[in-house]
């Protein structure tokens, strides 16, 4: 199931998927039928994105389903189908518009880039382009403006089923023919599709060179306008100037007013010279009162010798004395001549240390002003100044003397806590050995203990051992002898 397209630039070939997306394709393919794509343009390029089409208003706010043309305007939209999802994953892909309520008529687009997944849930993937990708690629490139309109009519012009797997509905009236296209149609106001742009058709080599050298030279103006050279890229330099160069560094602005006044008479006549030393740069701006006088001069002078020097001669090009809001002309000569006077002049900064060396070094700035007051003030009031100098050593004698105290301070509680540091190391120390050495001396009395007690059993034991040994006849022989 296919559709070929035939555009103003060629051809394309379209594959539907109309397992997937049945509603869609019956609806692309009966529009196609009934011709309702033909002389639509191409209203939206945007460059590796889309190209969007199927608006026979070419606003791409028009069209309409082919179920309006069935069952009328309440028709004229239906809705968007989400399954299965297809997503935009390469170039050529077909999907129907969105109006923003999930509904589609006749606009549809195609993709010019690749994984385009923001496009996905939202325009339903219909079909691909299977054939006619370089056709795809003139479009992608075609010069648009800021709305990406292209400025050249691109329009589809007609349409051709290749394949139509649905029965026509009742109601639906197929043209034998294909249209003739309406005015409204063809007028967009943009330059027509069939007309060809050559600016250099019927021109021979020479004005064909010269009309790119003005293209060259118009590029070229409107850059220095961006940078700031130029106050307008469309300004042009004065045509009754010459520009005379190579001349001799003894050479005048009088001698060459004298040598050019025969042509015309001159209005001004200046060597361009170094502002600072005052030599001569060797070049030179002839101001004539006619064009004419100016022409006759650069067709005689060119090549002259003057001061031993063979001259050259130019109109001149330079727009120097046109004055603006922009980088060239800002600044002018008198202003570098100001602006090194004050640079020459002595500085009316100087270092405190040097007003007054009898206080502390600090890099504060005092105008020369200010010196000149506090000189005047010291012849002035002699007493309350010494007085002042006083006061001020004596507070600067306190800040040393609190200075002093306060690092003695610091330095006496740095030595106090590595006192008590060390302290309480020994502490702990000593204690950690008299832990020690109790514990030895509990182990020696316990076992001094264990010993006697033990020595004490082995008495007992033995004891009774010779009580048990001696026999019962001896015991009582002593008895007896006892109460004899």
């Amino acid at each position: 199931m296919a559709v070929l397209l035939e555009t103003t630039v060629g051809d394309l070939v379209i594959d539907l998927y109309t397992e997937e997306r049945p509603r869609a394709c019956q609806n692309f393919l009966k529009l196609c039928k009934i011709k309702y794509y033909n002389y639509c343009l191409i209203h939206n390029v945007q460059r590796d994105f889309i190209i969007q089409t199927g608006d026979p208003l070419g606003t791409g706010r028009g069209g309409e389903s082919i179920f309006c043309k069935l069952y009328g305007d309440q028709a004229r939209f239906f809705e968007a189908e989400k399954v299965p999802r297809i997503k935009h994953k390469k170039k050529g892909t077909v999907s129907m518009v969105n109006n923003g309520n999930d509904q589609h008529g006749s606009q549809f687009l195609i993709t010019t880039g690749e994984n385009l997944d923001y496009l996905d849930g939202v325009h339903t993937v219909f079909g691909e382009v299977t054939e006619g990708m370089d056709v795809l690629k003139k479009i992608n490139e075609t010069f648009v403006d800021k709305e990406f309109v292209p400025y050249q009519d691109i329009r589809i012009n007609h349409t051709v089923i290749l394949d139509d797997p649905y029965d026509d509905p009742s109601g639906l009236i197929i043209p034998d023919c294909s249209p003739e296209p309406t005015k409204e149609q063809l007028d967009s106001g943009r330059i027509r599709a069939d007309e060809e742009i050559d600016d250099f058709k019927g021109k021979s080599v020479d004005e064909v060179e010269e009309i790119q050298a003005e293209k060259e030279a118009k590029t070229q103006a409107i850059l220095l306008e961006m940078v700031g050279d130029l106050p307008d890229a469309d300004i042009k330099p004065p045509e009754n100037v010459l520009f005379v160069c190579k001349l001799n560094p003894v050479t005048t602005d009088e001698d060459l007013e004298i040598i050019f006044s025969r042509f015309g008479p001159i209005k001004s006549c200046e060597v361009i010279r170094d502002w600072k030393t005052g030599e001569s740069l060797c070049y030179a701006f002839i101001e004539f009162e006619k064009e004419e006088d100016c022409e006759k001069a650069y067709f005689k002078m060119d090549n002259v010798l003057i001061d031993d020097r063979r001259i050259h001669v130019d109109f001149s090009q330079s727009v120097s004395k046109i004055k603006w809001r922009g980088k060239g002309g800002k600044y002018t000569k008198d202003d570098f001549k100001e602006y090194e006077k004050e640079h020459d002049k002595p500085s009316k900064l100087t270092l405190k240390e040097k007003v007054k060396p009898n206080q502390d070094a600090k890099y504060d700035l005092v105008l020369d002003e200010e010196i000149d007051e506090a000189r005047a003030s010291h012849l002035h009031s002699g007493k309350k100044h010494k007085k002042k100098k006083h006061r001020h050593s004596d507070d600067e004698e306190d800040d040393k003397k609190t200075k002093k105290s306060k690092d003695s301070d610091r330095r006496y509680e740095e030595e106090c806590c590595r006192e008590k540091r060390k302290s309480e190391k020994r502490d702990r120390h000593q204690s950690r050995s008299r832990s020690q050495s109790r514990d030895r001396d509990s182990h020696y009395s316990s076992s001094k203990s264990k010993d006697k007690y033990r020595g004490e059993l082995w008495e007992r034991e033995r004891d009774k051992k010779r009580d048990r040994s001696r026999s019962p006849k001896k015991s009582k022989d002593k008895e007896r002898s006892r109460y004899r």
